[in-house]
């Protein structure tokens, strides 16, 4: 049931999206996935994907390597958001690549009013790829802010909310995320 489902919501949705790659043995819940329009998509092999995407603007890809699990979470993309091979990413994980509004008063204060005509402002808003390299693990309910990138292996923590870089290979934890340590030797085989 589930299968056909998402086949389903696949076919109904590829008129929406600019490219849909998904590789073999993998598994998407199409029915979570909200395109604009030239939205791309792209699943390695052998990976499960269960997470609600919303794309915030046409022509925003998401990309997630072979062998990667994504559980059920939210993924907010104007631009680019890349998950790389054999990532672990668990429930409840938010990865934004935008900051949503301006920071600046005057440039927000008509949000509300244009998404009651079903538009969105971009101007002012602060827009930065994440990224997610290979090996990395990701805890229950993290936050992943735009613009950073957590490095190969890296671990981070639960409830932790990621708003710098998270170098290769440490373990980082907190709000906001912190260096807690560097993996050792036999973590890293």
């Amino acid at each position: 049931m589930r299968r056909a489902l998402s086949a389903t919501y696949r076919l109904a949705l590829g008129r929406r999206f600019g490219a849909i790659s998904v590789g073999a043995g993998s598994r998407v819940d199409f029915w979570k996935l909200r395109p604009k329009s030239e939205n791309r998509i792209e699943v390695g092999c052998n990976s499960m994907f269960a997470s609600r995407v919303v794309y915030e603007r046409s022509g925003a890809r998401l990309k997630i390597g072979a062998r990667t699990f994504v559980a059920r979470g939210l993924l907010s993309i104007a631009e680019c958001v890349d998950i790389g091979d054999d990532v672990l990413i668990s429930w409840g994980v938010t990865i934004l690549d935008h900051h949503s509004h301006s920071l600046v008063r005057r440039e927000r204060e008509h949000d509300v009013e244009e998404w009651l005509r079903g538009r969105k402002g971009w101007q002012g808003v602060r827009i930065a790829p994440v990224k997610v390299e290979n090996w990395a693990w990701i805890g229950f309910n993290v936050s992943v802010l735009a613009g950073v990138t957590i490095g190969e292996g890296a671990i981070v923590g639960a409830c932790s909310i990621v708003t710098k870089d998270v170098p290769a290979w440490t373990v980082a934890a907190g709000n906001p995320a912190r260096l807690i340590r560097e993996q050792t030797a036999n973590e890293r085989a």
